[in-house]
């Protein structure tokens, strides 16, 4: 890292580019609802459609400005021409302490059930994955990105307050559920997150990794949440490639490339729906799955460069359904 951890606040970093969705809202066919408490909530494809831009400045968002979230053709799926393009100058800030999906939240009563994602995490820091980064901002606002197919209730977003530390004026929530056009981008767009906490899982050091780039193909958007899951998934861990140039040595770079595909993982070769289905729900997973595809890692003390995993075109066909389709 080129900057001490705490110089950066990752809520204030990403606060413009909230303010530039907020001020865009209309054109993005986004929704907004300041609440009572003063909590701003973005409806980014519940009760509103959103759209692919909406999803790469949310993808932009969640990484607190610290990098960028690009549409661009993807030329190794013969019917699926595009992909998330998301890189990083700061992957441990970005990708760890704001981007990560990470924190459940829950309420029975409601029937409202999400995963945040976002830099509001980091002013709690509860998450065993901030251990490695040594990090907690101090921001007096906040913005979280929901997973949901609802918007949530005023108990939630006072619980969030508190949690946070902040004035319930003080935060802003972004909703976008799996299967919207805004939350297919986003969640493609967490390819580098997936890479670094693979890392983290099995003992190798996150924070060699300085700079780094990856992309997902774009799953189809739309249709049943369930379905839209395994999609958005199934585009990470059968389409997604990052490429993690780190400070350390051949070996580190080697055991990199070897250990964080998602090959790696039991049961690897099924659907993610079927493992899903199979494990009894989604934190029974073996967490070897939530990775990258295919890996490069690059060690900046050789030049040298190690390659593992590999892409799966026909898992991806078969699980964006459109295999029967080719003759369309």
């Amino acid at each position: 890292m080129t900057h001490a951890p705490d110089s950066i606040s990752v809520n204030e970093a990403a606060a413009p580019l909230v303010s530039a969705l907020l001020r865009d809202a209309a054109s993005l066919r986004l929704g907004v609802d300041r609440r009572a408490s003063g909590c701003t909530v973005i409806d980014a494809g519940v009760d509103c459609s959103g759209c692919l831009e909406a999803g790469q400045r949310i993808a932009e968002i969640s990484l607190a400005g610290l990098g960028h979230v690009s549409l661009l053709p993807a030329p190794f799926l013969e019917h699926w021409p595009w992909q998330v393009v998301a890189r990083t100058r700061d992957p441990l800030l970005a990708c760890i302490a704001s981007q990560m999906a990470g924190w459940r939240l829950s309420d029975e009563g409601a029937r409202f059930e999400a995963i945040g994602s976002g830099p509001a995490r980091a002013l709690i820091a509860q998450e065993k994955e901030f251990a490695q980064v040594g990090y907690r901002d101090t921001a007096a606002y906040g913005c979280l990105v929901l997973e949901a197919d609802a918007l949530p209730p005023d108990s939630v977003i006072d619980e969030l307050a508190r949690d946070c530390g902040i004035a319930a004026d003080r935060l802003t929530l972004i909703v976008s559920p799996t299967q919207s056009l805004s939350g297919v981008v986003q969640i493609a767009a967490r390819v580098l997150s997936t890479a670094l906490l693979k890392m983290q899982s099995v003992g190798l050091p996150v924070t060699s990794v300085v700079d780094a780039i990856g992309s997902a193909p774009l799953p189809p958007a739309g249709g049943d949440a369930k379905l839209a899951m395994g999609r958005t998934n199934d585009a990470l861990l059968y389409g997604g490639q990052a490429h993690l140039f780190v400070s350390g040595d051949d070996a580190l770079a080697r055991a990199i490339a070897e250990q964080v595909p998602s090959c790696t993982a039991k049961g690897y070769g099924k659907p993610f729906l079927q493992l899903y289905e199979e494990a009894g729900g989604f934190y029974k997973l073996d967490p070897a799955v939530f990775a990258p595809a295919k890996i490069i890692a690059t060690s900046l003390q050789s030049a040298r460069s190690h390659r593992g995993g590999r892409i799966d075109a026909a898992m991806l066909e078969r699980s964006f359904a459109l295999s029967e389709e080719k003759g369309n």
